[in-house]
């Protein structure tokens, strides 16, 4: 549900008279500071924040796999799902006292802020934790963990609370053989606002690390599910890429992908295909950390690609006449995976998700160029059809900027007079706190013009379902009347020309109907502004609301219920006393104040922004849902269908 943000006053601290000195000054020690301002380590507290805790413990036991001292690791979610434990065979986390410090390795490792082995890179060639604060960081935020070392022939244990000791180093009596470390911990609910743990997300990121580290092996135990899965790849990333492309439910136009593996300072893996696809699709790691914003692989990588593909093309002297091939013509319906590893990676933030090292880009460029202009000449029939496939994205990039031109020209500079009819546009001329509600059906949309406040709440009335964007080139996406309507109403252009500053709402509001076809509705334009105006959900602006099912009249008293478990809290609050249920077929049916006092006012409508936090899993669900392959689709009905309890059809 969207809150009113708070509004800010230009105040300063009150002083009582008395001057601003040291002794006003906080200091917060040891693991404090993680704990005050957990989003500086983890990104922040939602899903993506909460499991963040869990890849950190892993990637410290795929730092002793990928330097050749473990090659097994066990994942448990247990059966409260908000617990998890992760073991390795690796080396084990020292268990002596440290010379200056005077405490054990394991308390150091687990209380201590920029401790560990990672730094001077003799225990370490490759890693992906170089801060020293992952372990740290996950006990901080921890209700409660507990580390078990097998090291020396000897199993040792201890207990933490919130980031403190509540027990020593306890050595246990016996021997045992191997080594190892086994972190247990709860995320503490006082920080965390859900502790529960996604299933699925921890899979597939376990799948995800076998893949780049072949030859490892990763077992992941679900306890609430009763399942178990161990994770084994010996060609490592190409199977990833076949994966991948299932997922995807794309076709690739050569059968035999591209694949380099070269070790020279860097190691560097890539394997790649351009598909039918009409977007690129790549995942890059370093040291087995996916990277979702990029950085200066990615760049060496683009940049490598190009050039080789354009020496190729004027090698062979392939490009028409009248035909400009851009880089973005090269790139489009890829899909690849790159992976490097490298010593001393200097990622941007504790979340690891882009790297910076400028010293990486030449050498990946340098790699992938001439490994690429060789295999494309090496394998000219393969090469044939990357060129055909990269002609016609050229002209079809052509024909749809044509078309995104004349959409723009009919738009002007956001005039009020070229925007759509049936758009019935708020009074406020800037952004700031305007609204569109984008409404499923003519009906629905003259109650809520009526209800509306036409201050700063706009109309934008779409008749039926609009165009399943997904795989859809963007010339046929404007070729359609309802989603050119949303293009104009919301001013900030689409695809490449998309400038997010033009745009002229601050909210845009997803209002259907509360059943399956609106639910459907809502999907099919979550996906089009997902696949070709992304930065909507990046900077906020999207959200659904939350229209009532039902209304409940109780005596004097009327009750409104968004579904059928709302509805009988509602029922179960009154028991025994008399009640009328009206059941909504569609928004058409509530009258201009009813959608006012529940959908379209600020104090008492429910809404929802829609957030992404896991950029991967988003792609592999909408590909799911909208892609073209109906397999998918129909795996998931069969999984889930003795769940259903009612069918709204």
């Amino acid at each position: 549900m969207a809150k009113k943000a708070a509004s800010r006053k230009n105040t300063q601290p009150e002083s009582n008279g008395k001057s601003y000195g040291s002794s006003e000054l906080s200091v917060l020690k040891g693991l404090e500071a993680v704990r005050k301002r957990p989003g500086m380590y983890i990104g922040g507290v939602n899903s993506a924040g909460l499991h963040h805790l869990v890849w950190e413990i892993v990637d410290n036991s795929v730092d002793e796999a990928m330097n050749g001292h473990a090659s097994e690791i066990t994942v448990t979610l247990h059966k409260d799902g908000r617990t998890v434990t992760v073991a390795d065979n690796g080396r084990g986390i020292p268990v002596d006292k440290h010379p200056t410090e005077k405490i054990t390795g394991v308390e150091l490792v687990l209380c201590n802020l920029h401790a560990g082995g990672k730094f001077e890179g003799k225990n370490y060639k490759t890693s992906g934790g170089l801060h020293g604060v992952g372990a740290s960081v996950v006990n901080a935020l921890s209700k409660r963990l507990v580390v078990l070392v097998k090291r020396d022939g000897a199993q040792h244990r201890m207990e933490f609370e919130k980031g403190a000791a509540i027990t020593k180093l306890q050595k246990a009596k016996g021997a045992v053989r191997g080594t190892g470390t086994t972190i247990t911990f709860t995320p503490d609910p006082t920080i965390f606002p859900k502790t529960d743990f996604n299933s699925e997300t921890i899979r597939q990121r376990l799948e995800t690390t076998s893949f780049l580290h072949r030859g490892v092996k990763v077992a992941y135990i679900d306890e609430v599910e009763n399942k178990k899965e161990v994770f084994f790849h010996e060609n490592g990333i190409v199977d990833y890429q076949e994966q991948v492309l299932k997922q995807r439910s794309t076709r690739p136009i050569h059968e035999t992908p591209f694949t380099l593996s070269k070790e020279n300072g860097e190691r560097i893996e890539l394997v790649m295909q351009w598909t039918e696809s009409t977007d690129e699709h790549l995942r890059s790691y370093v040291n087995g950390i996916p990277t979702a914003s990029g950085g200066s692989h990615e760049n060496g990588f683009r940049a490598g690609l190009t050039k080789a593909v354009r020496n190729y093309f004027e090698m062979h002297k392939l490009v028409p006449r009248g035909v400009k091939i851009t880089h973005e013509d090269i790139r489009e319906g890829l899909v690849g995976i790159l992976s490097v590893f490298i010593a001393d990676p200097e990622f941007q933030g504790q979340t690891k998700d882009r790297l910076n090292n400028s010293e990486v880009q030449p050498a990946v460029d340098q790699a992938v160029r001439p490994a690429l202009e060789q295999w494309l000449n090496n394998n000219r029939t393969t090469a044939d059809q990357i060129v055909a496939r990269i002609i016609a994205a050229s002209r079809a990039r052509a024909a749809s900027r044509a078309a995104s031109e004349a959409i723009s020209r009919k738009t002007g500079a956001n005039s009020r007079s070229t925007l759509p009819g049936k758009l019935s546009d708020c009074l406020n001329s800037g952004r700031a706190g305007s609204e569109l509600f984008i409404v499923e059906g003519d009906s629905a949309g003259g109650s809520a013009k009526q209800g509306r406040d036409r201050n700063f709440q706009a109309i934008l009335p779409l008749r039926g379902k609009v165009l399943n964007t997904e795989s859809v080139s963007l010339k046929k996406v404007m070729e359609n009347k309802e989603l050119q309507d949303v293009v104009t109403a919301l001013g900030c252009g689409i695809g490449k020309d998309m400038d997010i500053s033009r745009l002229r709402y601050d909210r845009i509001v997803l209002l259907a109907d509360a059943d399956s076809d609106g639910h459907h509705i809502t999907t099919l334009l979550l996906t089009f502004f997902y696949r070709h105006m992304p930065a909507l959900f990046s900077e906020g602006h999207v959200y659904i609301a939350e229209p009532p099912l039902y209304k409940i009249e109780i005596g004097k008293q009327t009750f409104w219920a968004k579904d059928e478990e709302d509805r009988e809290a509602i029922l179960a609050e009154h028991e025994g006393e008399k009640y009328e249920i009206m059941r909504f077929k569609g928004l058409g049916e509530m009258m201009p104040d009813e959608i006012r006092d529940t959908t379209l006012s600020p104090e008492n409508r429910r809404m929802l922004r829609v957030e992404i936090d896991d950029h991967l899993e988003t792609d592999r669900i909408m590909s799911d849902l909208m892609g073209k392959d109906a397999s998918a689709r129909f795996k998931f009905i069969m999984e889930r269908a003795e769940e259903v309890e009612e069918l709204d059809v």
